[in-house]
């Protein structure tokens, strides 16, 4: 019989998918990495397990522990399975800017949940990354995850995400394309692939409200670039320390409403029904399409699921109310 002991063994050895229709005016093949077969439908649950087994191995978490985390949802929902089947209580801190789904989907898995406002300064005793690390240090017997700057993130991504890409592909990626949030998953596989063949060339997609991109090409971080965004998932105000700059060849941005409208096209034309991340990495990648050539194989990411969004990205009201879509439904330029 074939069977995984429990529902973390089945994290990984996600598939490769051919994306047909909304690449066709590109010269080369552009291949998703599909991580929603993991079982928290999120690339999260990769570094969630990975950063609960260093802590354990350090001795920060112990038996009957307490895990707290700053989380957009996905990260939550990875770190909640591993609570579940190890025995910890699990509480997570998430801004007012998430879908109410991620909120939901959290507490249906045992999640203690707190909400906190988007729009503070990262140093505000309110925002949600303040709050994790004051729970932590409030509860006894609590570890913060901190999956920012902690380096078990990045490392889960070069021990699997990476060299699954590389296999599947025989070697033959020439470009890995993916949103950057912690940075744990650009670095983790870029450093893999680049290790592999030097030549790979690994792309950011970041967005506007985000100090990524302006960082990474003069140095300078730049308050002005902060300002309220509504891609969920990507892009931050602060510079994560797993964001490995060196790694990274480039970014593009991507706007919130082709990040938008884009994720719909994902459901409508090639039937792969996913979060808002992923509708700015396939935009990136056609923003990118002058760095590509016909023996290229292009790898984009694609984080989570669309689940998560319904009320959201796939409301026709929604969308109207954010001027993404006109009164018949159609995008809006």
């Amino acid at each position: 019989m074939e069977y995984a002991s429990n529902i973390l063994e089945t994290i990984g050895n996600t598939p490769l998918v051919r994306i047909n229709r909304i690449t066709e005016s590109l010269p080369c093949l552009v291949l998703a990495k599909y991580e929603t077969f993991n079982p928290g439908n999120s690339v999260k649950d990769r570094m969630a397990l990975t950063m609960v087994e260093d802590a354990e191995a350090r001795g920060w978490l112990k038996p009957g522990g307490t895990i707290v985390e700053g989380t957009s949802g996905n990260t939550g929902m990875g770190l909640a399975l591993a609570a579940i089947v190890k025995g910890y209580r699990m509480i997570c801190v998430i801004n007012d800017k998430q879908s109410r789904e991620k909120v939901d989907i959290l507490r249906a898995v045992g999640c203690e949940v707190h909400v906190c406002p988007t729009d503070v300064a990262p140093e505000d005793p309110q925002s949600y990354y303040s709050t994790a690390r004051r729970l932590a240090a409030e509860i006894p017997g609590a570890w913060y995850v901190n999956q920012y700057d902690n380096p078990a993130n990045a490392l889960a991504h070069f021990e699997s995400t990476g060299p699954e890409i590389w296999k599947q592909t025989a070697g033959k990626i020439t470009h890995f394309v993916v949103g950057v949030g912690t940075g744990g998953t650009i670095s983790g596989v870029g450093r893999y692939l680049k290790s592999q063949n030097p030549n790979v060339k690994v792309w950011g997609v970041d967005t506007y409200g985000s100090v990524f991109k302006k960082y990474h090409e003069t140095g300078i971080f730049d308050p002005d670039e902060i300002y309220p965004y509504l891609t969920e998932g990507i892009g931050e105000d602060i510079l994560p320390e797993n964001v490995d700059f060196g790694v990274i060849d480039g970014f593009t941005k991507v706007t919130d409403r082709d990040a938008a409208i884009y994720t719909r096209r994902l459901a409508l034309e090639e039937g792969m029904f996913l979060g808002n991340s992923a509708g700015a990495a396939i935009k990136g990648v056609l923003q990118l399409q002058e760095h590509f050539g016909p023996d290229d194989v292009v790898v984009v990411l694609f984080h989570d699921h669309g689940s998560r969004y319904v009320n959201k990205i796939y409301n026709d009201a929604w969308m109207r109310a954010q001027g993404f879509l006109d009164a018949g439904g159609e995008s809006q330029p």
